[in-house]
Parts: structure tokens; C-alpha cells; sequence
């Protein structure tokens, strides 16, 4: 037969340990780990499976991609006389993140919005959580064609449904409020808000206006009859906003002037128009902006020239009426020299003078260029001044001719240069190029939608889950900060009298059938599981008591706790059957009067116990049960619930009660409510020889222990020791106090 020997490693009354250190180190983190490690493993399948479901269900999103190309400088502007002495004014360099800055402005994204009507959405209502899925399936198996309604549902877009609105104008309180299109066949639609309150009918290809002020015109509608789409007016500026953020502009190299664009979208082909028409936009508006220059130049020639023609028709008017009066024909072949110099600086000094107009109307006279021309035009002034003064020599009627025939030269080539610079400006005006120029047009890949990535998605989701499931296994360690080490209990004062490891088998034998557990069917996992660790841990305690009791003023035994779901009953009961099978009289009394359940333990109705014998209503031999399988186990149930449990121990009978069974059994065992909780414990200390207080490892704070023993001793209680109750195994593979099996065997 083989026998059964228990070694224990600790000792039941250690000596006073130093204070231990509170940092949290290495080894300490890895156990914690490990103690969780089927919590951390399950939510981070958890957290992988919900991965997995949405790359499945999620809707992917295609990616178009652009590229333009911007120049530095702006091409030069002709129109302008490059020989005159003024040099052209210069064109500042433009930067690709000014440029990057116009592509996502409001101007160039309300062009794309205007022209693909981005501020109308229309979508199909798809059935919940496989609508979508269903919908991509059928589209990749038969592309363009409208699926049949699944299971019947034919008011849910099963896949090739196609809607275009063309015109959608609502009153201001609908904007941004869905509503409901339905497809009532034969090219007919009807048309609700939220309440489902009819807004319009129509058909498709007309236009439908009706008095609450919607405006609306259906150009597509392929749809199953009863079919419904949510349609939307949109807030032009939210769109602008959606769409800046959505879309990316970035300069490819540094000071490179190529510029990339991409922007993601559920629908492919919607994802390329939108960067075709903000491309397009914004080429043309590059082009506009450097056209501008010239067509700002032909307004101020176009309108310089009658103003010349009229003062050339003026000095030839003149020249003739000299002409008649004093019979000259022409000046002299000797002043013909000087009069072509004084023509040709009254030319310079006319064509200055226009293009110092025109860079007034762009610069401050402070700026370089017209200080330059203002420069230019007082030297030929004092050119022009020298000359006259030999002029002046000449006699009066030459001098007459000679100015006029110079006014009307020099007007004449004034005139005959503004309309070459009208012509030059109109040409640059209708050809000018601008800076940019579309290098790679919009495309997109329909074969690999950019999210979501499969294996990106599931493993980042794995990963998230792993790191927030170590956090919050760190964090609810951080903040519970319960006890699991005996030493951190004896730091308290209280010597350590058993540690009970963890019993899986008991919880199980706690769960037998038996929904009241009444049915005469005990639970006790000394009587199911002898073997079990925690029933050797209970026979270290029995001896334990047997040698502490010698010191004791009666045999009365009282097991208390801090809080309930300590296991103090699982205690109790277990313990009072390792000293019955020991061969002591061993009477248990279940004490809390309120919610206890050891009734339930010994597989015995509640009533007819010890708020009962209190009040006189039963006599001892009445309320003291047999309990089955036990030759010398006996116990006392809680009784009927009273309404003053406290008043009802303080009651002499009670200590009556005591005083006789402490003489009729060997050992008493009572069971008492929680300490923290109620008085009740506290009112029985003062009848029991020993008080041990039972501390479930990782649940019970150093705080509650110390508050619980303080209030016992506040009343007159002296607290022996404690039970480390549930102690489970660290990350290292031990407990807090070893139990080993040590069993002999059998001989062959």
C-alpha cells in the first residue's frame, strides 16, 4: 500500500524578514508575463482574427498617381523693345512648395469638384457587414452586370448598381442630411428624407423641380426595382477640406521641380478623374497666371495706340501748314545729321517713357527697374539738350521745320512700334506656356488596391493586440498590487502558518451539479481529491494548529478574512476534515448568519442552524448534522436569516452555546463573515482561543490586511497568523511556498 509523505519547505513561524525593495525588476516583469501568458495568448489571436476580418470585409481603396514637372523661371514675355536701354524686369524663381501649395488650393480643387459634381454622393445601400463583399464578388466573376437580390433583399445593392446624379440642389437644412433614392422600375425613381417623407419623382434624364425648393436630375439609375441608394448634398467646403487632406503632393528630390501627386479612393475610376481635372486645372491656371503679364502689357499698348495716332496726325497736320506758309520743303542735307540724332533719342526717350508707365502700374518708384528707366531717360534728356543748343544756331524757319519734321518722325516710329509690341503681346498672349507640364498623366493599378495590405494589416493588428494585452496584464498588476509573496504578509506582523496552493481540481468539485447545492452531495475536495497539493498544504496546517493550541485558553477555532472570494469556506470546511480524519471530534459552525455557504460545501440545507439555536427555537442535538462520509465531522448550518446577526452573537445563549460544545468536541472550527465588512467577527474573537486570518494570494493588498487586523486587535482580538490561500505559480515555476509530492512506490 503505498503512503503518502508531505515535505514542506517553509517554516510556520519565520523570522522577521529586512524590508524588501519595491522596484519592480527583470525577472519579477518576465513572471508576470509568464503567470498571463494564456491571457496575453488569447487576445492576441483575438486582436488577429479581428485583422483578418477586416482585410475581408473592409472596402479596399485604389491609389492614381501623377507627376508634373515645374520650371524655375518663367519664359521671357515678348512684346517688348529688348533694344531699348531698360533691361526686362527679372522673374523671381518660384519654389515647388509654393507650387504644391496651388495644387490643393481651393481654387484648383473646386474646378475638379464643379466638373466631376464631387459634392453629390450616391451610394447603394449594401447589406450589413457582407453587403460590400458580396458586391466586390460578383463584380470580379461578371464586371458590368447587375447582380439578382440575395435571399430575396431586393432593397440592397448586391453588386453592378450604377448611379449618376447630375444635378442635385436642396434647401439649406438638407445639406449634408442622407437621403433616400429608390428605383421604382422603368427608368423611374423616387425620392425621400430621413423621415421618409416623399421629396420628389422623376424619371431618368429630366429634370425634376418641385416648391420645397429640390432641384434634382437623375442622368443613370441601373438598379433592381426597389432598390434604395442614400444620396447626399455635400458641403462644398468640406469636400475641398476632404479632399486637401486626402490628396498628397510632395517635390520627389530636393529642389528637382518634379512633383508627385496620389490620392485613394473606394472607386478606381473616380480616383483618376480627380487627378486628371486637378492636373488639367492646374496646368491651365499655371498657363493663365503666365499669360497674364502679357495680356496686361496689350491692354496698356492697345491703349497707348489712338492717343499716338491722334498726336501723328497732329504733327503731320503741322508740318504741312508750316510747309504752305513759308514755302520750305525740307530741312538742309547738311541738318539732315542732326536730325536724325535728335530723332533717334526723342525715339528712345517716347519708348522709355511707355515702358516707365508700364512698370509704374507693377512697381514702386523706389523699385531697381523703374529707377533704372528714370535713369536712362534724364541721359538721353541730356543728350537731347546738348543737340538743341546747336538747333538754336539755326535760322528761325529751319528751326521751325527741323522740330517739326522731328515730331513728326519721332511719332512715327512710336506709333509704328507699338503696333509691332501689339501684335508680339497678342501671339505670347494666345501661345504663352506655362511653368508646369504634366510629365506621367493620372492612372491607377486595379490589380493591387494600397489598403488594406493583408499581411500588414494582420500582422500590425497581432502585434497592437500583443503590446495592449502585456499593457493591460501590466497595468492591472500595477494597480492591484495584491499580495503574492508570504514574506510581504510577515512584514505585516502575521507569521505565515500554511501556504494552499491553487487547486483547479477543488474549483472543479465546486461546480459538481446540483444548482443549491442542497442535494445531500457533498464538495469537499478533501473527501474527492485527498492527494491534491492543497489538501497536503491543509495537513501541514493541522499540524501546525495541533502544537499551537497547546498555548491556548479553549479549543475554539475562528477563521476570518480581510473580503469575500478569499476561499475562508473552502478553508474551513477542508481543514475540519483533515483533523476529523485524524481521529479529533471536530464540530464546524457556520457563523455568518448572513451569506454563508458552507452549507453548500457539506451538502445540507441552510435553515435550522445557528441563528435558530440563539434565539432558543432549536435545541443543540436538533441543529448539529452528521456530515456524510466523515466518522467524526460534525456541523452546524448558518440557520434562518436573522435581521441583527451582530445583536444576535452578542446574546449570552451564544457564548452558551460555545462554552458547551467546546466540551463535547475535540475542536471547534467556526467560520465568520469578513472582517472589513461587518462586526460579526469581531463580536466571536472574543470567545476562541486561536484567530486565523486567511489572505488569497494576488487579491488581498497589503492595506486591507493591515486595516483588518488592526480593527480585530482594536477590539480585543489577537490575530495568531495567516493562510495564503490560492497561491499560484510564479513565472519561474514555484510557488511562493513549495509543496512537493514525495509518495513511495509501489513494489513490483
Amino acid at each position: 500500500m503505498a503512503t503518502h509523505l508531505i515535505a514542506r519547505t517553509d517554516n510556520p513561524f519565520p523570522p522577521p524578514s529586512p524590508a524588501r525593495d519595491e522596484d519592480i525588476d527583470l525577472p519579477t516583469l518576465v513572471g508576470t508575463l509568464t503567470d498571463r501568458k494564456w491571457l496575453i495568448l488569447s487576445g492576441t489571436l483575438l486582436f488577429a482574427a479581428a485583422s483578418f476580418a477586416y482585410v475581408l470585409f473592409a472596402t479596399p481603396k485604389y491609389e492614381a498617381n501623377a507627376v508634373l514637372q515645374v520650371e524655375n523661371r518663367l519664359p521671357p514675355v515678348p512684346g517688348i523693345n529688348t533694344n531699348a536701354a531698360a533691361p526686362a524686369p527679372t522673374i523671381a524663381d518660384a519654389p515647388a512648395a509654393t507650387e504644391t501649395q496651388l495644387l490643393t488650393s481651393r481654387r484648383v480643387l473646386g474646378e475638379a469638384m464643379q466638373r466631376l459634381n464631387l459634392d453629390i454622393a450616391a451610394e447603394p445601400v449594401r447589406f450589413p457587414l457582407i453587403g460590400d463583399m458580396a458586391a466586390r464578388a460578383q463584380q470580379r466573376t461578371e464586371p458590368g452586370k447587375l447582380a439578382s437580390p440575395w435571399f430575396g433583399l431586393k432593397s440592397y445593392g448586391w453588386g453592378g448598381e450604377r448611379i449618376k446624379i447630375a444635378k442635385l440642389e436642396v434647401p439649406q437644412a438638407l445639406t449634408d442630411v442622407p437621403l433616400r433614392l429608390v428605383a421604382d422600375g422603368g427608368g423611374r425613381y423616387s425620392l425621400f428624407d430621413p423621415n421618409g417623407e416623399s421629396l420628389a419623382q422623376g424619371r431618368i434624364g429630366q429634370d425634376v423641380n418641385t416648391d420645397e425648393g429640390v432641384r434634382i436630375r437623375v442622368e443613370t439609375l441601373v438598379a433592381n426595382p426597389g432598390m434604395r441608394f442614400d444620396v447626399t448634398r455635400l458641403n462644398p467646403m468640406t469636400i475641398m477640406a476632404d479632399l486637401k487632406r486626402d490628396i498628397s503632393v510632395s517635390e520627389q528630390g530636393r529642389n528637382s521641380g518634379i512633383i508627385a501627386l496620389a490620392y485613394a479612393n473606394a472607386d478606381p475610376m473616380l480616383a483618376k478623374q480627380v487627378l486628371d481635372r486637378i492636373t488639367q486645372a492646374y496646368v491651365s491656371q499655371n498657363v493663365a497666371r503666365n499669360s497674364a503679364e502679357a495680356a496686361k502689357r496689350l491692354k496698356f499698348v492697345t491703349e497707348q495706340l489712338p492717343k499716338v495716332r491722334r498726336e501723328l496726325a497732329e504733327a503731320q497736320a503741322a508740318l504741312n501748314r508750316f510747309q504752305t506758309r513759308t514755302g520750305t520743303m525740307d530741312v538742309g542735307t547738311q541738318n539732315r545729321s542732326l536730325l536724325e540724332q535728335t530723332v533717334a533719342l526723342d525715339t528712345n526717350i517716347q519708348q522709355l517713357q511707355v515702358q516707365l508707365a508700364d512698370a509704374s502700374s507693377r512697381f514702386t518708384p523706389a523699385h531697381p527697374v523703374y529707377a533704372s528707366l528714370q535713369k536712362q531717360i534724364n541721359q538721353f534728356q541730356g543728350q537731347k539738350a546738348a543737340l538743341q543748343g546747336r538747333i538754336n544756331q539755326l535760322p528761325d524757319a529751319q528751326q521751325g521745320l527741323f522740330r517739326l519734321n522731328r515730331d513728326v518722325e519721332v511719332t512715327n516710329q512710336t506709333y509704328a512700334s507699338l503696333l509691332d509690341q501689339q501684335q508680339q503681346l497678342s501671339i505670347a498672349r494666345e501661345s504663352a506656356i506655362g511653368t508646369a507640364r504634366l510629365i506621367d498623366p493620372a492612372d491607377v493599378d486595379l490589380d493591387n488596391p494600397t489598403w488594406p495590405k493583408p499581411l500588414l494589416t494582420v500582422a500590425a493588428g497581432t502585434a497592437i493586440g500583443a503590446l495592449l494585452m502585456i499593457a493591460f496584464v501590466l497595468l492591472r498588476q500595477m494597480f492591484r498590487r495584491g499580495v503574492e509573496d508570504p514574506v510581504d504578509i510577515e512584514l505585516l506582523g502575521l507569521p505565515v502558518y500554511a501556504s494552499i496552493p491553487y487547486s483547479e481540481k477543488g474549483k472543479q468539485i465546486a461546480m459538481l451539479p446540483g444548482r443549491t447545492r442542497r442535494d445531500g452531495r457533498h464538495r469537499l475536495l478533501a473527501l474527492r481529491a485527498p492527494t491534491d497539493l492543497a489538501m497536503e498544504a491543509l495537513r501541514t496546517l493541522r499540524t501546525s494548529l495541533h502544537f499551537a493550541r497547546m498555548e491556548t485558553r479553549n479549543n475554539l477555532l475562528m477563521i476570518a478574512a480581510p473580503s469575500p472570494g478569499v476561499g475562508k469556506t473552502f478553508v474551513c470546511a477542508n481543514l475540519a476534515v483533515t483533523m476529523a480524519q485524524a481521529g479529533q471530534r471536530v464540530l464546524l459552525i457556520d457563523a455568518d448568519m448572513r451569506r454563508g455557504t458552507l452549507h453548500r460545501a457539506v451538502g445540507v440545507r441552510s435553515d435550522r442552524g445557528l441563528s435558530d439555536l440563539i434565539c432558543g427555537h432549536l435545541q443543540p442535538e436538533e441543529a448539529i448534522h452528521q456530515v456524510p462520509g466523515t466518522g467524526n465531522l460534525s456541523f452546524i448550518s448558518r440557520g434562518s436569516v436573522p435581521p441583527n446577526p451582530s445583536e444576535l452573537l452578542m446574546h449570552p445563549n451564544f457564548a452558551r452555546l460555545l462554552h458547551k460544545v467546546g466540551k463535547e468536541f475535540d475542536i471547534v472550527v467556526i467560520d465568520t463573515p469578513p472582517v472589513l465588512a461587518v462586526t460579526d467577527a469581531a463580536v466571536i474573537g472574543h470567545h476562541v482561543g486561536i484567530c486565523l486570518m486567511v489572505v488569497r494570494w494576488g487579491l488581498n493588498q497589503q492595506r486591507e490586511i493591515v486595516l483588518a487586523k488592526q480593527r480585530l486587535e482594536q477590539n480585543g482580538v489577537e490575530v495568531r497568523g495567516a493562510i495564503f490561500n490560492a497561491v499560484q505559480k510564479r513565472g519561474a515555476g514555484q510557488y511562493a511556498y513549495s509543496y512537493y509530492d514525495y509518495q513511495t512506490v509501489h513494489n513490483p
